[in-house]
């Protein structure tokens, strides 16, 4: 599951990936369910760990499937923290469109957030 984090410029929280699968990808924070975690919870935790953000986790913003995975993304709000690259990071930063068409990114990212309606302003 993935995070989809904007702030108040409408700018795209998003991660530099340190491992695989896409490593040195930029991507929305996230990561795999624990066991007995929520998606919800899953996502708060990611995003924590990822970025060092606080997130309240919102609607479904879609799913995608890649590969062996199944990624169920969510729209998120910050609600503290300080950024900073965490837990399976290389970097983190808020990006706007032009900074995103600039950065190599996962598969699909682009895509999928045009479906969902979520790209950055």
């Amino acid at each position: 599951m993935g995070a989809i984090v904007r702030d108040r410029s409408g700018r795209l929280l998003l991660v530099r990936r340190a491992n695989e699968p896409g490593a040195g990808l930029w991507a929305v924070p996230g990561g795999r369910v624990e066991p007995g975690e929520t998606d919800h919870e899953a996502v708060v935790r990611e995003t924590a760990e990822e970025t060092g953000l606080v997130v309240r986790a919102g609607p479904l913003a879609g799913e995608v499937v890649r590969g062996p995975y199944r990624i169920a993304d969510y729209h998120c709000e910050p609600a503290g923290g300080r950024l900073r690259a965490g837990d399976d990071a290389a970097d983190v930063r808020w990006v706007d469109a032009t900074e995103l068409a600039r950065l190599p990114l996962v598969e699909g990212l682009v895509e999928a957030l045009t479906e969902w309606d979520a790209l950055p302003g």
